[in-house]
């Protein structure tokens, strides 16, 4: 009977790592989301997930990958499968981007340093966005040889500064400028209101409790050094020193004439790249497209600006069918998996865009978990790439997805 038992059980040798053995346990996104919430903060937790009034946006982004299924084909030879492909002319390990978070050291301390190591083992590209709270020097520092690096602009009033960052960014060999185009005001995000969320977070009774029932976050927070807005910092805009809302800092710094003469202006003092992110129409795409820049991304901001817009996988194909000849199109809002890279893939994206999703990694592991999240990610679209049938992202078309229902 013990030898037909050593047979059938084999002992899982103990392992003492704490992380590995959270993450062990990570099988998904979701996963990596709900060990966010348990070990964050509640402030914290819902800027990071949390959207525009009633969420609805927010959902449908994830919704609108649910409701694609398959059309798997068979018997096509799956021995090599092959997830890379281009990106602005350049190579990419698979067709991922990490999307600009404002305010990342609030997961956890090192920040968007974590996030720029973990993109440059995976091939990857990371953006860093004007609200982070990583210098761009200090991100280029960090980068290995050859890793993609882009940074996302925000239009101050005062354009001055914002050509130094741009001039900073080529000094430092930024690969690609990401303008964001959809935030003329600032979308109102009621979980930060109801909470009276600032940035940083001000410690009154109710964050103090919160901090005592999150010590891990609190002790870190505590011992590491203070969160700025790193990109703003000596400029006399406002670096986060004090804490405020952040309507009321866009509202006082952002530019809400923004237009598509400061598009041309970005040209003419950049000398690589745009890509403008936000595009929510087919007539904008076209407009894009005409203005001669590299990519657009189709985006509702993660669902945090105005709520009722469109889910950017559900207009992707009447938009690359529009000027998928004539850009790049990237889709931003919703990835949850690997499978959802294909189904955008398939429907004509050359790559996605995710901006929560290592954000939740890093506030359930640190960096290991933005290494375990980007894991999950490209070993996912080579599962679904082999069970539908399609060796490499060329492969994928859109015969090989259907509309559930």
């Amino acid at each position: 009977m013990l030898r037909t038992l050593r047979s059938v059980v084999r002992l899982r040798r103990p392992e003492f790592d704490r992380t590995t053995r959270r993450l062990r346990t990570a099988a998904n996104v979701d996963d990596l989301r709900a060990m966010a919430k348990k070990r964050l903060p509640g402030g914290v937790f819902d800027y990071i997930d949390g959207g525009a009034e009633d969420e609805i946006s927010l959902a449908d982004n994830v919704e609108a990958f649910r409701r694609v299924g398959f059309r798997p084909r068979v018997l096509r030879d799956m021995a090599a499968i092959d997830p890379s492909s281009t990106l602005l002319g350049r190579p990419l390990a698979f067709p991922f981007i990490t999307a600009p978070t404002g305010f990342t050291r609030i997961a956890d301390p090192p920040g968007e340093l974590a996030v720029v190591r973990a993109t440059g083992r995976a091939g990857v590209p990371f953006t860093l966005s004007t609200m982070g709270t990583r210098s761009i020097e200090e991100c280029a520092e960090v980068a290995r040889e050859g890793a993609r690096l882009w940074f996302q602009v925000y239009t101050w009033r005062d354009r001055v500064r914002v050509r130094e960052l741009v001039e900073r960014a080529a000094a430092a060999d930024f690969e690609a400028l990401v303008l964001t185009v959809d935030t003329a005001v600032l979308g109102r995000r009621e979980r930060d209101v109801r909470r009276g969320f600032t940035l940083p977070p001000e410690i009154g009774p109710d964050t103090f409790w919160d901090g005592m029932r999150h010590p891990g976050w609190t002790w870190r927070f505590l011992r590491s050094e203070p969160i700025r807005f790193s990109s703003a910092e000596g400029t006399g805009i406002g670096d986060g020193s004090d804490a405020v809302t952040l309507a009321e800092y866009m509202s006082r710094q952002f530019d809400p004439g923004l237009s598509w003469r400061d598009v041309e202006w970005l040209q003419s003092i950049w000398d690589g790249p745009i890509v403008l992110k936000g595009i929510q129409t087919v007539a904008d795409s076209r407009l894009a497209a005409d203005a001669g820049v590299a990519a657009i991304a189709l985006s509702n901001h993660g669902g945090r600006q105005i709520d009722g817009a469109p889910a950017p996988f559900e207009l992707l194909p009447d938009v690359v069918e529009a000027v998928g000849d004539r850009i790049e199109v990237i889709c931003d809002g919703g990835v949850r998996r690997g499978s959802d890279i294909v189904k955008a893939c398939a429907l004509g994206a050359t790559a996605v865009m995710a901006g929560r999703p290592h954000l939740y990694a890093l506030g359930a592991a640190g960096e290991r978990g933005v290494d375990h999240m980007l894991d999950l990610m490209r070993a996912g679209m080579e599962r679904t790439m082999a069970l539908v049938g399609s060796a490499t992202v060329a492969d994928l078309g859109p015969e090989l997805v259907r509309l559930r229902g």
